[in-house]
């Protein structure tokens, strides 16, 4: 009886332990978003430049394009910014400044420089929850149709661009 009573832990443990196992070879920079496949989320904002004007992603209806999440705070934001204006030569990139106040946002594209087609001020968040952001930076590839095609959490670094972006993007061009 005592001899069976141990295999219950024992055999606790092994399943723990493949779940585990399991876990360490997924990649954590790796998150599924619901949202891939799937109609991007309608919102109209503010532009950071002009907030008389608004943008909406049917504005961008015809085209891909790219939607980076962006803050003056984050330092992530800068490690990734000297590279977009490089890759906003090849696809539009629509910055989507978050949770930020427009006036240090201003005064950061102003100092850094203004890679983006335009910027969109999403003050409270609203519409980074709808898309499902973690943080910034975050950037997703929007096709022709409005189609969130892919999302990338994390600095877009020229490996990134290289690797995994830019054949999304050349990809749904040709289409």
């Amino acid at each position: 009886m005592l001899r069976y009573s141990l295999l219950i832990p024992l055999g606790l443990f092994l399943v723990l332990v493949v779940f585990l196992a399991i876990g360490l070879t997924r990649d954590p920079h790796t998150l599924p978003s619901a949202l891939l496949d799937k109609p991007a989320p309608t919102f109209r904002l503010p532009q950071l430049k002009d907030s008389e004007k608004t943008f909406s992603a049917e504005d961008m209806r015809g085209k891909v394009w790219l939607m980076n999440v962006w803050a003056s705070w984050c330092v992530a934001c800068r490690e990734e910014h000297p590279h977009l204006p490089t890759y906003a030569k090849i696809v539009p990139i629509i910055g989507l400044n978050y949770k930020d106040k427009p006036d240090d946002a201003l005064a950061w594209l102003e100092d850094l420089g203004d890679p983006y087609t335009l910027s969109a001020v999403d003050l409270d968040g609203r519409v980074a929850i709808d898309y499902g952001v973690y943080g910034a930076p975050e950037t997703y590839v929007i096709d022709k149709g409005g189609i969130i095609r892919l999302k990338h959490i994390g600095p877009v670094t020229p490996d990134v661009w290289s690797e995994k972006i830019l054949p999304v993007v050349q990809e749904l061009n040709r289409k």
